[in-house]
């Protein structure tokens, strides 16, 4: 609902198995479920989140804790597991897009394209940090790659490695492109030569640097399927 300016995760404070009516509800909302699973609050935890939104006062005592540093939500929404049908799963998806729907409205970032000048000091303090030039040189291998291909490779949470994507892309190093429920990262079209030619030298003097990252993303499974290159 508003594209790539928010990074989002979701958890409980008791988790357990999807339940079968909510998986139902969002597929016939046109929603991916494809490996949706509940995470555990602990999960979560060691990133920063400037919202948590809770659903119910158990989970807003119970997560206070673990998020002191960040701003509070609370939307008391009725359980529809009681009910067990699917009239009530159906409404509570729809109290919940109507809630996001206005959070979006009120926190929507500036989406208007910046213009990079490409300083160097934002570009070398963007490529200064060694998960994002693994990401970097992994995308100049492969041209384009998704988040939850990235995650692979570097086998870190997935809010971590969007957060260094925010940095490349606001660097105006990466352009992104949202497909489904995935964002597709690749070199930004207006990249300046000088820029593509450190990426390039990095590159090659370091061949080996990226073989691990290169052999996980190798062996991962189900990944996004691309059309061939003309």
């Amino acid at each position: 609902m508003a594209g790539d300016n928010f990074e989002v995760a979701s958890a409980g404070t008791n988790p357990g198995s999807p339940h079968p009516l909510a998986i139902r509800v969002l597929a016939d909302a046109g929603i991916p479920t494809e490996g949706l699973s509940s995470k555990s609050v602990s999960q979560v935890t060691p990133e920063h989140w400037d919202y948590v939104i809770t659903l119910c006062d158990k989970a807003a005592r119970e997560c206070r804790p673990s998020f002191e540093s960040s701003q509070k939500i609370a939307w008391d929404c009725a359980d529809p597991v009681p009910d067990n049908h699917y009239d009530a799963f159906s409404r509570t998806l729809r109290e919940l897009r109507e809630r996001i729907s206005l959070f979006v409205l009120v926190h929507q970032k500036q989406t208007t394209p910046q213009s990079h000048h490409y300083d160097p000091v934002t570009v070398f303090k963007a490529l200064g940090d060694e998960r994002r030039l693994t990401m970097v040189l992994l995308i100049r291998e492969h041209r384009e790659l998704c988040v939850c291909e990235l995650t692979a490779a570097l086998g870190e949470s997935q809010p971590k490695i969007s957060r260094h994507l925010a940095t490349l892309r606001e660097a105006g190093l990466l352009a992104s492109e949202r497909r489904g429920q995935w964002i597709h990262y690749r070199f930004h079209p207006d990249l300046p030569h000088w820029v593509l030619r450190i990426v390039n030298e990095a590159a090659e003097a370091s061949r080996d640097r990226i073989g691990p990252e290169l052999h996980r993303l190798a062996r991962m499974e189900d990944r996004p399927v691309r059309e061939p290159c003309a």
